[in-house]
């Protein structure tokens, strides 16, 4: 009886530890709060955890693990598994995807976004690029089109932009300096509080992001046809612990992205379907721009930003005017597909 006890229990051990072997816990660092831009991030930790049977369980920290600007450097040396970052906070380590944020490529849809994105994340030189840093891009975060809010006279006509500071990073800063505008990249956290301070006039976001950000709440006026651009974000993987998965867990994982993706779109789109409302209850004017300062906006901005920026990257050995043409090809085609 003895001996048949002490069976049992080193069974049960035994079963206890192979469970403890099985399992696998990641930490994820994004920032702010809970919001549009982070909901494919929660999809893909609710899907991998539901086909694991909770095995393989993601940790989504906002803000406990990181500063958004050191999120990929927390990745490179291993301090979590999981992290969202934006290209312009750090140009000079992602150089690679920074040919999504050049103004004015004609991006008409959060669809048209990821399929570029898709294509340029799955180019050698992406992926070389991030794995400096011990990264595997995984998803991006496809925003709209960026417009302006601002506070007093509405910034309707490149003059009336002229000495207008902005918060704007990346190629869209690059934008608005083109046409006299003073960019500047503080951080999305810290917006709300550059309008408060008066050290910005306007706040370049995505619709998403004036709303979590509470500039939306400063603004007198917001552009609804400017449309220079948009930032691109990665969702990356520490390649050591992706490759450190198990079979069954890293299918979980890659076979859950699309559908993390699909659910982001779905989401988006209901917020964008309120977006008029949502002027309409804080009293915000919604300012059209004349299709001829847009004109001049792009003359003055797309082909020379364009131009210097595939001067750039070949100088610095990455095919630039290639990844380019991939992302001019890639839309041509998203476009006719639609």
């Amino acid at each position: 009886m003895k001996l048949g006890m002490k069976t049992l229990v080193m069974t049960a051990l035994a079963a206890s530890f192979a469970t403890e072997s099985m399992a696998e816990e990641w930490n994820v660092s994004v920032w702010g709060k809970r919001r549009a831009f982070t909901e494919h991030v929660e999809k893909l930790a609710e899907l991998v955890s539901a086909k694991t049977n909770g095995e393989f369980t993601m940790n989504v920290s906002y803000g406990g693990l990181s500063k958004n600007k050191e999120n990929l450097d927390g990745i490179s040396i291993g301090a979590f598994e999981m992290a969202q970052f934006c290209a312009g906070y750090h140009r000079d380590k992602n150089r690679v995807v920074t040919v999504l944020e050049l103004p004015f490529l004609g991006v008409e849809n959060l669809a048209q976004e990821v399929a570029v994105s898709k294509a340029v994340y799955a180019h050698p030189a992406a992926a070389e690029e991030m794995a400096q840093w011990n990264a595997k891009l995984v998803m991006t975060s496809p925003m709209p089109q960026y417009n302006l809010v601002g506070t007093g006279e509405p910034r309707d006509t490149l003059a009336k932009m002229e000495g207008m500071r902005v918060r704007a990073t990346g190629g869209l800063g690059k934008a608005f300096a083109a046409v006299g505008g003073v960019p500047t990249s503080v951080t999305a956290t810290e917006a709300y509080q550059a309008m408060e301070g008066n050290l910005v006039d306007t706040v370049a976001f995505a619709q998403h992001a004036h709303l979590a950000y509470g500039t939306i709440n400063r603004a007198d006026w917001w552009t609804a046809n400017l449309n220079p651009g948009t930032v691109n974000c990665p969702v990356v993987v520490n390649i050591d612990a992706y490759e450190g998965l198990s079979d069954a867990h890293r299918a979980a994982f890659d076979s859950s992205i699309d559908e993390s993706l699909d659910h982001y779109l779905a989401n988006y789109g209901e917020l964008l379907k309120k977006w008029d409302a949502v002027l309409e209850e804080k009293g915000v004017a919604k300012v059209e721009l004349a299709e001829s300062e847009i004109a001049a906006f792009r003359a003055k901005a797309a082909d020379p930003i364009r131009d210097a920026w595939i001067k750039d990257m070949e100088a610095q050995g990455l095919p630039g005017q290639e990844l380019y043409d991939l992302v001019v090809k890639t839309l041509a085609e998203a476009k006719a597909s639609n």
